[in-house]
């Protein structure tokens, strides 16, 4: 479940600061590893964050965190039931 208003907008429009906000929130795991991953991520791309980057952040937000984890540690693939062009893009910042 992601943040409603981002669907109704263009794939590059820059993301706003009360949508990052709300993003930044929903980012928070349980697992101190992905919280290492995801806050890297803020730290390097926030301030030029996409509407598109947030509709993937979201979607991978919505898997577990061991299925999360799985990912960042190259142990798994997307699976196509979430693979999209968002989500394999903010999964390589993700990772980079």
């Amino acid at each position: 479940m992601g943040d409603e208003l981002l669907d109704t907008l263009a794939r590059n429009t820059p993301l706003g600061e009360r949508a990052l906000s709300k993003l930044r929130w929903r980012c928070r795991r349980g697992l101190l590893e992905n919280d290492l991953f995801i806050e890297r991520f803020f730290n390097r791309y926030a301030p030029q964050m996409t509407v598109g980057q947030a509709r993937g952040m979201y979607i991978l937000m919505d898997l577990s965190d061991n299925d999360l984890m799985d990912l960042f540690m190259k142990r798994k693939s997307l699976g196509a039931d979430i693979e999209s062009e968002e989500v394999s893009e903010v999964l390589g910042l993700l990772m980079a």
